[in-house]
C-alpha cells in the first residue's frame, strides 16, 4: 500500500474545528449509572459493539450491583451472563479479578486515576483513558479501531500501532479538546467513516480524506 499523505497544518485545523462543532457534546453510547458500571462496560466493549454490551449489562449489574458482589461471584455464573460477548471467558475472569483488586487495594472504590486504573485486571491504557475521558472529562486520547481508522484516513497518523497513533494524535490535536476528538472520531468512524462502505456522501471533510481504504492496527 502506498504511503498516505499526512494532513497539513491547515487541514488539521479544519478537522479540529469540524469535530468540535459537531461533536462537542458527544458522550459514550455505553449505558451506565456509576463509575463501577462504566468501567465494566468499557472492559466488555473491547472487540464488541456498545449495542451488544448494553444488552448484556443490565442482568449483570442486577446480580452484581457493586465490586463487593462481583468479587465473590461464581466464574461460571458470570460467563453465562457474558456468553454473547466476544472473549467472554477472559472478560469474566478479568472483571472478577478487577473487583477483587478494587476491594483489596482501593478500599472498594474505583480509582479515578489513569495509572491506578491500569493496575486492575482487564484494564489497559485504552480502557483507562476511555474511563477518564468519559467520567472525568480528562484531556486524554484513547485509540480504538474507529479512532485508528479515522486518524489514518484523514492523514493525522501513519503509525502502525495503537500506542504510536495515540502519541501522534496527542501531538497534532494538542489543546484542551482531546476528549472531544476521541468521542468525535469514535462516532464519526462508527456511523460515517465506516470500515466497510464508508458513507462518503456525508463526510465532514471529503477534501481532506487521504484514502477510503480500511485500516487495522498491528
Amino acid at each position: 500500500m502506498p504511503r498516505l499523505k499526512k494532513a497539513t497544518k491547515e487541514e488539521i485545523e479544519i478537522i479540529k474545528q469540524a469535530f468540535v462543532e459537531k461533536y462537542s457534546d458527544a458522550v459514550t453510547e455505553l449505558e451506565y449509572r456509576n463509575d463501577y458500571e462504566l468501567l465494566i462496560a468499557i472492559i466488555l466493549s473491547a472487540q464488541c459493539t456498545d449495542k451488544r454490551v448494553n444488552i448484556i449489562t443490565p442482568a449483570l449489574f442486577e446480580k452484581y450491583p457493586s465490586v463487593r458482589e462481583l468479587a465473590v461471584a461464581n466464574l461460571e455464573d458470570v460467563k453465562e451472563l457474558l456468553k454473547s460477548c466476544s472473549f467472554f471467558n477472559n472478560k469474566a475472569k478479568n472483571i472478577i479479578k478487577m473487583a477483587q483488586s478494587v476491594l483489596e487495594d482501593f478500599d472498594g472504590e474505583i480509582p479515578h486515576d489513569q495509572k491506578k486504573l491500569m493496575k486492575l485486571a482487564g484494564v489497559g491504557n485504552k480502557t483507562a483513558n476511555v474511563f477518564m475521558i468519559e467520567f472525568e472529562g480528562a484531556n486524554l486520547m484513547a485509540v480504538d479501531t474507529h479512532v485508528f481508522r479515522v486518524s489514518h484516513r484523514l492523514g493525522l497518523s501513519d503509525a502502525k500501532t495503537v500506542d504510536k497513533t495515540e502519541e501522534e494524535l496527542v501531538k497534532k490535536l494538542k489543546g484542551h479538546d482531546l476528549h472531544i476528538f476521541h468521542q468525535a472520531m469514535v462516532l464519526f468512524g462508527r456511523y460515517i467513516c465506516k470500515a466497510v462502505k464508508p458513507d462518503c456522501d456525508n463526510c465532514l471533510f471529503p477534501h481532506v480524506c487521504k484514502s477510503k481504504s480500511g485500516f487495522k492496527p498491528h
